[in-house]
């Protein structure tokens, strides 16, 4: 079996978006002076879908959300060339050859994310071609059922938080986690919105249910210190990237201040750099995303090397390429999870492009031992809303 051709198209959203509004979410961009709404800045309304053929016929679907234009252009231009012609069982080879044949100018970001699309189609053509769900491939079934929780509660008006959290419980979630709408330009009234949106939520859900706390980097390391005391009373389960990735010395200083497990990786694009965090003791959790961090070939290490510290890892996203990595490891103890929605952030576009998205029953998701490979189609039914790139 040798790779016969790769295909990188882009899929623009033209179709119905909720409205941006105020304070939905904190974010690096809260501390630069801006005219416009600062969160535009982390929504993509596009997404590269990349097809991997072989000469037998197979072909493997692989994803990648960041910068899907640049994407698209690294693909064409580098990464193709590279696999075509080779067999896809040398995952191992084909990742290394991808990795250094552009690290003169990849390594993270959007280089690292153009590899980890191929990286999924390889997979999903290894899967394919034995007829089992990649998950088997990478050490089979850790456990009965998938445990995920609720991620979808943005800062919006505190009574309209109250019932989304309401209902998801009432479908039997056990975990949740809201988005902080406030930072440091927002001063003393913003801690207490903060603060009044952490108790809504919390009342709501009760006490012995996991709630988690997401910043998406839109505090600094001073906020996040005069935050932290305020917010133990909460028990949440883990604050998630309360600084900027690259912050790593200020991760580090904030894991060991406080009681609250800190959490992060959601912007770190590879192995030696969780081994970073992991070495200073940086993250209590680690959130890598598999299409973003060198697809399944290089986050199966990254489980390892957690598994290892003893940290658990709960990937970014819900979406199949990280289902099948936390099915297949005991470092990974749950994952998170999006409903359907009208297409906001834009996390939303992987279930308007992709048919086999699991939907979550009770608080869990399951994944099939009969489905090959990642066991994602194309989808048709919203082709009309979207502008295709070829």
């Amino acid at each position: 079996m040798k790779i016969k051709a790769v295909r990188a198209r882009v899929f623009e959203w033209k179709g119905k978006t909720v409205p941006p509004q105020g304070n939905f979410c904190s974010n690096a961009m809260d501390l630069v002076y801006s005219k416009s709404e600062t969160m535009s800045t982390f929504r993509f309304h596009s997404w590269t879908v990349v097809e991997i053929e072989t000469d037998n016929g197979i072909v493997g679907l692989g994803n990648v959300a960041l910068a899907p234009k640049i994407a698209k252009a690294i693909i064409d231009e580098y990464l193709a060339a590279m696999v075509i012609g080779e067999d896809p069982w040398d995952y191992e080879y084909l990742w290394q050859k991808m990795y250094r044949g552009t690290h003169a100018w990849g390594r993270k970001g959007v280089a690292m994310a153009a590899i980890s699309a191929i990286d999924l189609a390889i997979w999903d053509i290894l899967g394919k071609s034995v007829n089992k769900p990649v998950f088997k491939l990478l050490g089979g079934r850790t456990k009965e059922k998938i445990p995920c929780y609720y991620s979808k509660l943005y800062r919006t008006d505190l009574n309209e938080m109250q019932k989304e959290a309401q209902t998801f419980l009432d479908q039997g979630f056990k975990a949740f986690k809201m988005r902080f709408g406030y930072g440091p330009a927002h001063l003393q009234q913003g801690v207490v919105e903060n603060l009044k949106s952490v108790a809504a939520v919390r009342e709501v859900i009760g006490d012995d249910t996991d709630l988690m706390l997401e910043c998406y980097m839109g505090w600094n390391l001073e906020y996040a210190k005069r935050m932290l005391p305020k917010l133990e009373k909460y028990a949440p389960r883990w604050l998630e990237e309360p600084v900027i990735a690259d912050d790593i010395d200020g991760y580090a200083e904030l894991n060991q201040l406080t009681s609250i497990p800190i959490s992060g990786g959601e912007h770190e694009f590879s192995l030696y750099g969780f081994k970073q965090l992991l070495d200073r003791k940086a993250v209590s959790v680690v959130q890598y995303d598999t299409n973003r961090v060198g697809g399944i070939t290089a986050a199966h290490k990254i489980n390892a090397l957690c598994e290892a510290y003893s940290v658990p890892v709960i990937p970014h996203a819900g979406q199949m390429h990280n289902y099948h990595l936390t099915m297949s490891t005991l470092a990974s103890p749950m994952s998170e999870y999006f409903p359907m929605f009208d297409v906001e952030v834009g996390n939303e576009l992987f279930y308007y492009i992709f048919d086999g998205e699991p939907v979550a029953k009770d608080g869990f998701i399951q994944l099939d031992d009969n489905t090959p490979g990642l066991g994602l189609t194309l989808k048709t039914e919203f082709l009309k809303d979207f502008n295709i790139i070829e």
